[in-house]
């Protein structure tokens, strides 16, 4: 499993409530088993998402075969909206992917 957040939102957060989430497997993260890793964690390059585009293959290649969109990309609690969310959610879903809107709010 991979989180990717926002470019932006990442300049004033360092990503503690997306790993918390995880580690007490909350909100969005309930559903994982005790044996489930955090593969990658990264931003999406900015606007346009270039480096989801770019990772993407390479998540596929590891055996990540589920991506979470973060909070802050889903325009959760008051983060900016992102403008290219459709089409990153596209590129995830056309390499086989499969998207969770959402970490940790």
């Amino acid at each position: 499993m991979a989180v990717v957040r926002c470019e932006t939102v990442s300049e004033v957060c360092p990503g503690v409530g997306c790993f918390k989430a995880f580690n007490n497997r909350d909100v969005y993260f309930r559903d994982y088993n005790s044996g489930a890793e955090i593969m990658a964690f990264f931003t999406c390059g900015g606007c346009s998402g270039r480096r989801v585009y770019r990772l993407v293959k390479s998540l596929k290649k590891q055996g990540v075969d589920i991506v979470h969109l973060s909070s802050c990309m889903m325009n959760m609690d008051n983060y900016p909206e992102c403008p290219h969310i459709e089409s990153m959610k596209k590129t995830i879903k056309d390499n086989g992917i499969e998207i969770v809107e959402g970490t940790h709010h």
